[in-house]
């Protein structure tokens, strides 16, 4: 059996509660997986600091010192999850045969790896690690997670229900998502666009180890609508039927008013009309708030900035190499500084 060259990325920001623990757990299932033969040897990890503004970054370079198969970028600033995960992917793919994404809490179970890997030698570019239920979740949010996924299906936007980020993928799998050149990022949608061979791993979740979760109700609808607009016109095309539907009632209407003077029955109807005013009022600030956050999505798109910049690089052979290279110049000096 041909063993492949692993990288598990993990994307991280402010995670120092947790990062020593994910950190020892990862290792852990990185050396099982090269004890049985299901890895190579020179398998990383490669933890994506996110412009963290804690010890994150300090605990990656100590935990690269102590241990070589432990790897880190350092980007320059927050770019957002989803841009710091293809950060560490697209990096992943220059030197992997396979690639898992994984979060740092440790709510994924990162059993399920092996699993991932055994479905990979069978021949399957994508493996999602999809949860088998969500009774870990509060009531709201489980109940916001199904309709997200039931209307994300009915506006025509295949997702995989109950999956995260936590998934495996090829190398030519991660090739052919790089050439997604969007700027506005959502993975969950364009995974399944790629094609290949694809399959589900089952697996529970668990509650969260340590620290908080950076994801509130804000940034959760917020990370909604931007997979909304980025795969779907639906919006648009709501409020285009919503004002053809409002067009017909007012041709109704206007029918009806006119009988009723014809008829000479007509009244001043002011709660009619203030209500009318207010809710054509809300409609049209929809219409234009919809349109304009497409918009907008056009504006970021067109301009084609770089999705993130790598401030420190620990992964790339390169940069390892340039890196002892600074070392030895740093001794050198200070030896000859020593001597003098």
């Amino acid at each position: 059996m041909n063993r492949p060259l692993l990288t598990i990325v993990v994307p991280c920001y402010n995670e120092e509660e947790v990062l020593p623990e994910t950190c020892r757990q990862l290792r852990g299932v990185l050396h099982d997986l090269v004890g049985e033969q299901l890895a190579a040897p020179a398998s990383k990890l490669l933890f994506v600091d996110d412009g963290s503004k804690d010890g994150t970054w300090s605990m990656i370079t100590a935990e690269h010192a102590n241990h070589p198969e432990v790897t880190g970028l350092k980007l320059a600033r927050n770019v957002g999850h989803q841009k710091a995960l293809l950060a560490g992917l697209e990096a992943a793919c220059a030197h992997s045969d396979c690639v898992v994404s994984i979060d740092a809490d440790l709510q994924d179970d990162i059993r399920s790896i092996r699993d991932f890997i055994l479905k990979f030698h069978e021949g399957f570019d994508v493996v999602y690690g999809v949860r088998a239920c969500r009774q870990s979740d509060t009531w709201f949010k489980r109940t916001s997670a199904l309709a997200f996924y039931g209307l994300m299906t009915r506006i025509g936007i295949q997702l995989i229900p109950n999956h995260a980020d936590f998934r495996l993928m090829s190398k030519r799998a991660v090739r052919e998502l790089c050439r997604y050149g969007e700027t506005n990022v959502f993975l969950r949608g364009i995974v399944p666009l790629v094609g290949f061979s694809a399959t589900q791993v089952f697996y529970d979740r668990k509650e969260r180890l340590a620290g908080r979760s950076k994801y509130g109700i804000r940034k959760m609808l917020s990370f909604a609508f931007d997979g909304i607009a980025s795969f779907s016109v639906a919006p648009i095309r709501f409020v285009t039927s919503l004002g053809l539907a409002l067009l017909a009632m007012s041709i109704v209407a206007g029918g009806y008013a006119l009988f009723q003077k014809w008829a000479g029955e007509t009244n001043a109807g002011w709660t009619s009309l203030i209500v009318s005013v207010w809710f054509l009022g809300a409609l049209q600030l929809l219409g234009i708030g919809i349109i304009g956050e497409y918009m907008g999505k056009i504006f970021v798109e067109v301009k084609r900035r770089p999705k993130y910049a790598v401030e420190i690089d620990l992964y790339s052979p390169a940069s390892e190499s340039a890196a002892r290279n600074r070392r030895h110049y740093s001794l050198t000096k200070r030896h000859s500084v020593l001597i003098k």
